[in-house]
């Protein structure tokens, strides 16, 4: 299986190829925890060496984890507070200037929900993320997979968000609904 599979949106099963490429990420975030709490810069390299993209003034906060890191683009000035989950089976992107808080999980994996034995095998395709420019997820929120949430939006602390969110709006719940529209600039 290659990458390519991996991330085009049709169902695959795992593979010894995607375990390697997982534990390989996962020796890069186990050296990215294991960093002293002010060594910022040291952070952003390891970043920068296995993400897509992480952009110029952005912070991850430890703990991280994630699935192979290839997937994932951090715009300019975006934070990450600690414990998030980054399950970037497929596409994550972080706009500019997006704040996410503390335990936040983005999850881009999908299995079959009508056939039980395909689920049983482990069959498994992916949706992308998207986070808008200066959005702001509060704790505890989950996203999944296909999801885009438009620019300027905030969603509420332990809010669940499992369809797009328009932008400039504040969204809360599970399912994460917009209960109030914010200014457009």
């Amino acid at each position: 299986m290659d990458v390519a599979s991996l991330v085009s949106g049709e169902w695959y099963l795992d593979s010894p190829a995607l375990r390697a490429l997982r534990d390989e990420c996962g020796t890069a975030m186990d050296a990215f925890n294991a960093l002293g709490a002010a060594d910022h810069a040291g952070r952003a390299a390891v970043l920068r060496s296995v993400f897509a993209e992480f952009g110029d003034d952005a912070e991850i906060v430890p703990r991280l984890r994630c699935s192979y890191g290839f997937n994932i683009r951090v715009g300019r000035g975006a934070f990450v507070n600690a414990d998030a989950f980054l399950m970037d089976d497929g596409p994550i992107t972080l706009g500019d200037h997006v704040r996410i808080g503390p335990s936040a999980v983005l999850a881009t994996a999908l299995h079959p929900i009508d056939d039980h034995r395909l689920r049983r095998e482990g069959w498994e395709r992916t949706a992308p993320i998207i986070i808008g420019d200066n959005c702001w997820l509060g704790s505890n929120v989950t996203v999944g997979a296909g999801v885009t949430i438009g620019r300027n939006t905030v969603v509420g602390a332990g809010s669940v968000v499992v369809r797009d969110l328009p932008d400039h709006v504040v969204a809360v719940g599970s399912p994460a609904v917009p209960i109030r529209d914010l200014p457009t600039e």
